[in-house]
């Protein structure tokens, strides 16, 4: 039973994890075999202030849309 752990920033609506959870079971199921009932996907949020990129936290840095900032 394969589980595929996620770890993003907070604000994802359900709707986006529904699809990204669906996406990542299906490119599973057609690249390593096995059901789609055999899939789990855990997501781990954090929050910006405890992620950090370049020696800066996430928080800290200028807001940027959220397509570019790191998943």
């Amino acid at each position: 039973m394969p589980i595929i752990r996620v770890e993003l920033l907070e604000g994802r609506t359900k709707e986006q994890k529904q699809a990204f959870a669906k996406a990542v079971t299906d490119s599973f199921v057609a690249t390593c075999g096995g059901t789609p009932q055999s899939v789990q996907v855990v997501f781990q949020h954090v929050a910006p202030e405890d992620w950090a990129a370049s020696g800066q936290l996430l928080s800290e840095k200028t807001a940027a849309p959220a397509a570019k900032q790191p998943a």
